[in-house]
């Protein structure tokens, strides 16, 4: 996987649509795929969608919740 490819997929996407799909998501919040579908299959990473049997992320969804994640850092 190309990570620069995956990131500038996501930027054009948050141009145009508020949308990204796991690997765009992924790389706006570099991680990987893995680690991201890890993530919300325990129930810990950022609130998704399902839309038919696509998972969808919305960008104020992702940064959200890297916001959070900042906090619980700032606050250890």
């Amino acid at each position: 996987m190309d990570t620069d490819d995956d990131i500038a997929r996501a930027n054009r996407a948050k141009r145009g649509s508020p949308f990204l799909n796991t690997d765009q998501a992924a790389a706006y919040l570099k991680l990987s795929s893995r680690l991201l579908k890890r993530l919300r299959r325990a129930g810990k990473g950022p609130v998704f969608r399902r839309h038919s049997r696509f998972v969808q992320y919305h960008i104020d969804d992702l940064d959200a919740w890297s916001g959070e994640q900042a906090a619980r850092e700032i606050g250890r």
